[in-house]
């Protein structure tokens, strides 16, 4: 109910070598540093135009048919696929990892996040923290949040229950297939399920309001 495929298909991922399979799809988004410090980074296949930003190239590899457009920013370590798009005023912040023909737009900023294949976050996004599955468009403004106004720490909601993530900073899990519409926000800690999909201007949150003192640990599960 919590692990990745609740929520991906992985058999033709790349990199799904990066899930922990029996573990919470959390705990994935933790185990992605360690996944790219494995990597042979550095290669980069595509055109990078004069006026984009690579810092830490070393530590960056770009796919083969990628476009990197004039006045993207991207920060290494960072695995971008091949025919992916990442337009002008992409901020790329590190710890990223995206699939094939995946789209980071214009204004969008991401940072420690999966993209899996075909994944989009074309217009003006906020990605933190957080897993896009296969075929997921997120609408033009889509913000998802990563951290609690309190800075405590972020509790997941399943089927009415609460659990712990031992973790601060937890945006969201979007599963394979869904789409958001312009402008909604995603609270911290959300999971949505494969094929999920919301109207513009949606505030997406939990419903359940108990303390967390009252959540489980995964492993109580």
């Amino acid at each position: 109910m919590l692990t990745p495929k609740s929520f991906f298909d992985l058999d033709s991922f790349a990199h799904k070598d990066l899930f922990l399979m029996e573990k919470p799809v959390w705990e994935s988004l933790k185990n992605l540093k360690g996944y790219l410090s494995s990597l042979k980074l550095g290669k980069i296949e595509c055109k990078i135009p004069s006026s984009a930003v690579l810092i830490n190239p070393e530590k960056i590899s770009i796919g083969k048919g990628t476009i990197v457009e004039q006045g993207a920013y991207i920060e290494g370590p960072c695995f971008i696929g091949e025919d992916c798009q990442v337009r002008h005023g992409a901020y790329i912040r590190g710890n990223i990892v995206t699939g094939n023909r995946c789209i980071i737009g214009h204004a969008t900023e991401v940072k420690h996040a999966i993209f899996l294949d075909d994944s989009k976050a074309p217009h003006f996004n906020y990605v933190g923290d957080s897993i896009l599955g296969n075929h997921v468009n997120i609408g033009a403004g889509v913000i998802c949040a990563n951290f609690r106004l309190d800075h405590g720490e972020v509790v997941v909601e399943v089927d009415g229950e609460l659990y712990k993530t031992g973790i601060s900073k937890f945006g969201t899990v979007l599963g394979d297939g869904s789409q958001l519409g312009c402008n909604s926000v995603i609270n911290p800690g959300i999971l949505l399920r494969k094929r999920t999909y919301s109207r513009s201007c949606t505030s997406i949150q939990k419903s359940n309001l108990r303390k967390n003192k009252d959540a489980k640990t995964a492993d109580q599960t």
